[in-house]
């Protein structure tokens, strides 16, 4: 995709290009493709010690007689040539993908979704990549429309902005999975991001710390009316009874699942919004998803997948419910709702999902 020549002289010599391949996820069949020779002569492809690992990522030749042969890793990490050697390499790759950005957005914005990973992977290693980064690092939202992560922010802020001054990002990582919420955002006239790179969840978690006073937020983490909170939450007025009574009734026609469980919330959500709707925390679901790619070696990575069963206590049904103390309910209505709020979620799968079909044909 972009290449980068190097020719030095001094304090060191080195000579080599260095190019982007076009990679998406599959990080370590890249590795080992930089070749590194001493006057010409080939010495080594495993050449982690002497750049930064993201940028074993890169594919190309070096050729230097000042880099020090056939000594231990550990020495050459504590070698002044091979730190000047390293740096001086972060730098020209950082510096050419800010002129490539600045000069030929276009281009650069049409093959981000290769250099995405790169990126991500560079800023996520290294604190001084992550500095110039930003300058080029782009985020994409559903429209397809690239922004840097200052623009993004000057786009947002004064719409997505909460109670407490923090900037929520909203995101979805699946656009047809997610396509409901999706759309229930844009008609607030909320902006949403697509995250559905390989490195994101961590990238995600890297821009809120080093960024503060921001928060991305996935589209169904919690219903939208909720989702940017501008003001105090609505008091539900109900008592333990009823939230009980109501939690066994909702919890009697959720399907079981393999490795899910759902908890029972209550909101006051107004009265034209949807009676039910399951949606899962953020922070739950980022940190089953950064688990997975770390090989699961966390206490998160054996825990079932929490959901919420959200009861909106001001739509009429949910209010129908509550005011029947006696539990005689209109059942397969109760159940069709909680099965539309499984299906907007893609939850609802095999025998569950047949039944829905043939109830719905039922009830039409």
């Amino acid at each position: 995709m972009f290449w980068i020549h190097l020719n030095v002289d001094y304090p060191f010599n080195l000579t080599g290009i260095l190019y982007f391949p076009k990679i998406k996820t599959n990080i370590d069949l890249q590795r080992n493709k930089i070749q590194l020779y001493s006057n010409q002569v080939f010495v080594t492809d495993s050449v982690e010690g002497i750049v930064p690992e993201y940028l074993t990522l890169l594919h190309g030749v070096l050729d230097s007689p000042d880099i020090p042969l056939n000594v231990s890793r550990s020495y050459l990490q504590s070698d002044n040539n091979v730190k000047k050697i390293s740096n001086h390499i972060t730098k020209k790759v950082a510096d050419k993908l800010d002129e490539l950005f600045k000069k030929e957005r276009a281009q650069f914005e049409e093959k981000w979704d290769s250099l995405k990973i790169f990126v991500e992977y560079a800023m996520l290693s290294d604190d001084k990549f992550f500095e110039r980064g930003q300058k080029f690092a782009l985020v994409k939202n559903i429209d397809g429309k690239h922004f840097t992560l200052e623009e993004y922010k000057t786009l947002v802020e004064s719409n997505q902005t909460d109670k407490n001054g923090t900037i929520i990002y909203l995101y979805a990582n699946d656009q047809n999975e997610q396509f409901a919420q999706i759309s229930a955002a844009k008609e607030k006239g909320y902006d949403v991001l697509i995250m559905d790179g390989h490195l994101d969840a961590h990238f995600m978690g890297l821009v809120e710390q080093k960024l503060g006073k921001m928060h991305f937020v996935r589209v169904d983490s919690a219903p939208i009316e909720e989702i940017i909170q501008k003001e105090e939450s609505a008091t539900v007025e109900l008592s333990e009874e009823q939230k009980k009574t109501l939690t066994e009734l909702v919890k009697g026609e959720l399907p079981s699942m393999e490795k899910i469980e759902f908890n029972v919330e209550f909101k006051a959500l107004g009265e034209s919004s949807k009676p039910i709707q399951v949606t899962q925390n953020e922070f739950a679901r980022r940190m089953k998803i950064m688990t997975a790619m770390q090989g699961g070696m966390s206490i998160y990575g054996d825990l079932p997948d929490m959901y919420q069963a959200v009861l909106n206590v001001d739509n009429p049904f949910i209010k129908e419910l509550i005011d029947r103390p006696d539990k005689q309910v209109d059942n397969t209505k109760l159940k069709q709702l909680v099965d539309l709020a499984l299906l907007t979620n893609g939850l609802l799968k095999g025998e569950a999902l047949n039944e829905f079909v043939r109830r719905s044909y039922e009830m039409i």
